[in-house]
């Protein structure tokens, strides 16, 4: 009974990480969802972030941004410039198909034993015989941006110039929600 009472705890817990939006955190290998960066060049780098289908632009867009605050921050330097950004969404549509007839036979309370005298379920010709589909549309964004940076203070004239602290300052409740900050 114990290792049953586990194994649906443990089968719980998965279910349950499959059903949240993307956390802020490295991605695993092989392009798991998360951020990852490539330095390109001494202050260049190419930042991604890709969120799962519970991950809404905005939430992956932010962490981009959280993150190149954050390299910015632990290299040295003060400001980064966004060079170049891009935010892409995939699509996909996913099916799944359930048997016409899911009724059984039976009469009184579904409890009671036996069942096969009255069918209180019917056949599913109407719904669609001999198999129901049922699609959803399924959305991943993934965003991927080049940035410099920068030490001294941000040029007020370039709008793609954002202040690391600030931005970790403004964007850190929202991205981490109850994860600790790093000390910024």
């Amino acid at each position: 009974m114990m290792r049953f009472l586990a194994l649906g705890g443990a089968a719980a817990l998965l279910l349950a990480a499959c059903t949240t939006a993307t956390p802020y955190g490295p991605a695993s290998e092989g392009g798991g969802y998360g951020f990852s960066e490539q330095q390109i060049e001494q202050n260049r780098y190419r930042i991604t972030f890709r969120g799962n289908s519970l991950t809404g632009r905005e939430t992956v867009e932010n962490s981009l941004l959280y993150r190149a605050a954050e390299l910015t921050v632990d290299r040295g330097f003060d400001f980064f410039i966004v060079v170049e950004n891009e935010t892409e969404a995939r699509t996909s549509y996913r099916g799944s198909s359930y048997p016409a007839f899911y009724g059984r036979y039976g009469y009184g309370y579904p409890f009671h034993r036996p069942y096969y005298a009255f069918p209180y379920y019917a056949y599913g010709f109407g719904w669609g015989y001999p198999y129901d589909t049922y699609m959803r549309e399924v959305t991943r964004y993934s965003a991927v941006a080049f940035v410099t940076m920068h030490k001294g203070e941000k040029p007020a004239e370039n709008p793609h110039a954002f202040d690391a602290r600030e931005v970790l300052r403004n964007l850190g409740p929202i991205v981490l929600g109850d994860q600790p900050a790093a000390g910024y």
